[in-house]
């Protein structure tokens, strides 16, 4: 599903990453760790096309996206989903509003259909007039995904999404959204530091280390 080829990041005159590899198949979920600075979360903004860098190639599904650094597919059009770690939730539109934002394209019904399935398959059934500042911050999150799955993104990138939750939170939400990847086979990665996180989502783990990935 994704292969990502020699991908060289410098920032100025500091090389970051040389020469990294990654191949996932479908509905693998790859936990990628590694010390701050180590080029993680600049890895996910290249494979959505949110940044160009010094050389590397990402193909996705059979289609080459990016090549000797640059890209040639823009990131709207990429099928790619992202979940933040801070929510990213627009705060004047209700539930509804946000999981539909991406999937605008659709008939009325067709939205509905897909937002009411998404809302069932986070437990949040009977939210959708409901703003973000009335959820917690799990539920934020979950709604979050919801909206990152909406379009069906053939990857979803995740960059550290559970780290400003407590952990009597955490732990259940994490594999929740296992489960709904899983039911899903949707192909993710998730860039995190926490080695719980890591046992409870994750098929893979990729540590960045020396520039270099290896994949346990």
């Amino acid at each position: 599903m994704l292969t990502v080829n020699n991908l060289s990041i410098k920032y100025q005159d500091n090389s970051v990453l040389d020469g990294f590899e990654l191949n996932l198949e479908q509905g693998e979920i790859l936990a990628l760790l590694g010390d701050s600075g180590c080029g993680k979360s600049s890895t996910l903004r290249f494979i959505a096309g949110l940044d160009e860098t010094y050389q590397g190639e990402v193909e996705l599904d059979g289609v080459q996206l990016s090549k000797n650094g640059q890209h040639l597919v823009a990131p709207e059009s990429r099928e790619v989903g992202m979940v933040f770690q801070d929510y990213a939730l627009f705060p004047h539109m209700n539930i509804f509003k946000n999981i539909s934002f991406g999937i605008n394209h659709l008939s009325k019904s067709a939205q509905r259909k897909q937002v009411l399935e998404l809302l069932a398959m986070i437990g949040l059934e009977g939210s959708e007039d409901k703003y973000p500042h009335q959820l917690s911050g799990g539920e934020q999150q979950r709604v979050s995904l919801a909206r990152a799955l909406a379009p069906e993104p053939k990857i979803l990138l995740m960059d550290e999404p559970f780290s400003s939750l407590d952990k009597s939170h955490k732990d259940h939400l994490v594999l929740q959204v296992r489960q709904i990847l899983k039911k899903t086979n949707t192909t993710s990665i998730l860039v995190t530091h926490d080695k719980d996180e890591v046992n409870s989502l994750a098929d893979k783990v990729g540590i960045i280390q020396n520039k270099q990935l290896t994949i346990n």
